[in-house]
């Protein structure tokens, strides 16, 4: 798999260079064309030794293009939409599978596993939940007796929701969020738990019903989770910390915490996820890495680009791909403690970050959160998650020579030479006269390929990696 990965490295792709002042980056025109997606190697064979890659997926991707990349890069996928309450039971015991079961076998024919969201959430939940038997609003009760009677009922319904999908799927689903954003940092109680109609309602007993239903259908092999976003900063860390330790304590039995990670490049730090994830494993728990995005904005996401040819010409992928290479080596590092790594889209041609863009900025913007384009060509961000270095340059040497891609054995002699000349100013950061003997590296790519001692391939990988280290140096 590792002369695989070498060989992809960066055959091509919009290039990041230096304006003329060095103060800005911006996008150049490239000298060939783009790099699809289709044709680079797959994510999940770079980490198939530390976890599943997976994306979220609506039906209609399954089919098509997206249905290629999902089948070429993913081993994983999860529904962005179709499996939420909402969707899966809109009426009480009316429950609608069609679209759901089309995921389902999707990732069957295609031996990818499969992460269930959600049984429970306050969102995207049908209000029939929430009506009483006379078809009143139960948060409106105020006798204590019937109150109690409403809160029976409601989990009564909880219990046959997750009863009757986990039957339905607990020989096809892997992980199952079972409840979903439990925590909110500004709700009025000191727990930090969100005031939605099921805790008004319930207070944590919808929590333990669902965890319990879910374990006592989908047997004791399933896989459990609670999912929550922004679980790396505080408090929000810590009040989820506390409600699942209380929860373990009484024997809720979860298996683990989903880390959505709908994050920002400069937001939150390394150092925040890594002790999030430490923290959760000392409870023995796993970490799932289960909706990641890595948006261009803060918050709030203002102002925010017009178009993705804004993006391009505003060197933000730079500082993105940086932010992927960041996380993925984290991820590598905690591998004994992260058993899934999961992207909440395929491509930034589809993701809920443009809707959030557009309502933040008067319903003009663009968000561009994922490895692929809107065009499904790979981005900075591919190549820096895949673990590209100068060593894939040396290694692709090496390889090349042996596939007869060189005149001779003094070829690629001389460019190893060359790059190690390079490697040693990089090593002692002096990044100038790194980039001056990267600059001579293709000076002496130049003359090969004008001797015809480089194969036309070889030259255009050698010749677009050089061109993106240096625009990283810089």
């Amino acid at each position: 798999m590792e002369n695989i990965f070498r060989k992809s490295i960066v055959a091509g792709f919009s290039l990041l260079l230096l304006s003329a002042a060095g103060a800005n980056v911006i996008y150049a025109e490239p000298e060939i064309e783009p790099i699809s997606a289709l044709e680079v190697p797959a994510m999940k064979d770079r980490y198939e030794d530390s976890f599943p890659i997976g994306a979220a997926v609506e039906p209609y991707q399954l089919e098509g293009i997206h249905g290629e990349i999902l089948k070429r890069h993913y081993s994983s996928i999860v529904a962005e939409n179709v499996m939420k309450p909402v969707n899966i039971q809109p009426e009480e015991g009316v429950f609608n599978f069609e679209e759901a079961d089309k995921i389902v076998q999707f990732a069957e024919e295609n031996d990818m596993a499969l992460r269930f969201h959600t049984l429970v959430w306050h969102s995207q939940v049908p209000e029939w939940f929430f009506l009483d038997e006379e078809g009143n609003e139960m948060i409106d009760e105020t006798d204590p007796e019937q109150r109690e009677e409403n809160k029976q009922l409601l989990l009564e319904r909880l219990e046959n929701h997750i009863k009757t999908i986990v039957k339905r799927y607990r020989d096809e689903v892997d992980a199952w969020d079972v409840v979903n954003e439990t925590i909110d940092p500004n709700a009025s109680n000191a727990r930090g738990l969100r005031e939605s109609k099921w805790y008004q309602l319930t207070g944590t007993d919808y929590i333990k019903t669902a965890f319990e239903t879910a374990r006592k259908y989908a047997g004791e092999n399933a896989k459990l989770y609670i999912n929550d976003y922004n679980t790396e900063v505080e408090p929000k860390r810590t009040h989820l910390y506390n409600l699942v330790k209380d929860l373990l304590d009484q024997g809720v039995p979860i298996d683990g915490v989903g880390h959505q990670a709908h994050i920002q490049i400069g937001w939150p730090s390394i150092e925040e996820t890594r002790d999030s994830i430490n923290l959760f494993a000392s409870l023995g728990l796993d970490n799932q890495i289960t909706e990641l995005d890595v948006s261009l904005y803060g918050w709030p996401p203002t102002p925010a680009f017009a178009s993705y040819d804004e993006i391009l010409e505003s060197g933000r992928l730079f500082d993105q791909a940086a932010r992927y290479s960041q996380l993925f080596e984290l991820y590598g590092e905690l591998e004994d403690k992260i058993s899934h790594v999961t992207f909440w889209g395929i491509a930034d041609d589809h993701t809920w970050l443009d809707d959030r863009a557009e309502a933040y900025n008067h319903g003009v913007g663009k968000d561009a959160p994922f490895v692929f384009d809107p065009d499904f060509n790979v981005k900075p961000a591919y190549w820096e998650m895949m673990g590209y270095n100068i060593d894939g340059m040396k290694g692709l040497i090496e390889d090349f020579e042996q596939e007869g891609k060189f005149a001779n054995h003094g070829i690629a002699q001389s460019l190893q030479a060359q790059l190690k000349t390079v490697d040693y100013f990089e090593e002692k950061e002096e990044p100038e006269k790194a980039i001056k003997h990267m600059e001579k590296f293709i000076e002496k790519l130049d003359q090969k390929k004008e001797k015809a001692f480089i194969s036309d391939y070889a030259y255009q990988i050698f010749d677009q990696n050089a061109a993106y280290l240096m625009s990283k140096w810089e």
